[in-house]
């Protein structure tokens, strides 16, 4: 699969919900720790019990989540992991690709190290989280 430009990246971002709060400028500093990772159909990202260090967003294809509380499935765009990294609690799912699927990665510990040093993307995570609460 060819390689995603950080511009890509960026329009990518601005449309995942958990994002939607970020300025112009707190996305593209979020593609900037964001990397691209690549799977085949079938392909298993993480199981149930993996420790929760990486955050990922649907660029394009699809994953199916199954936990014992059932299947979700999501497609592009949108994300998965973020309570976990959050919560530091361990994996509750199987992740696996439902078809050929670009994903944007972001480590737990660049993502801290980021929010760290930027609380104006920490309170447009959690108007996110807290809106999504809500409904």
């Amino acid at each position: 699969m060819k390689r995603l430009s950080r511009i890509e990246m960026v329009m990518h971002l601005q449309a995942v919900d958990v994002f939607s709060y970020c300025s112009a400028e707190q996305v593209v500093r979020l593609a900037e720790i964001g990397r691209q990772r690549d799977l085949s159909a079938g392909e298993v990202l993480y199981r149930r019990g993996d420790p929760p260090d990486v955050m990922y967003c649907i660029f394009d294809g699809g994953m199916e989540l199954e936990s014992d509380d059932g299947n979700r499935s999501l497609t592009a765009p949108s994300t998965f992991g973020v309570r976990e990294i959050l919560s530091d609690r361990r994996r509750s799912e199987d992740a696996r690709a439902r078809q050929r699927t670009i994903l944007l990665a972001f480590d737990a510990e660049d993502l801290f190290d980021l929010l760290s040093n930027n609380i104006e993307i920490v309170k447009a995570l959690f108007r996110r989280l807290l809106t999504e609460d809500d409904t």
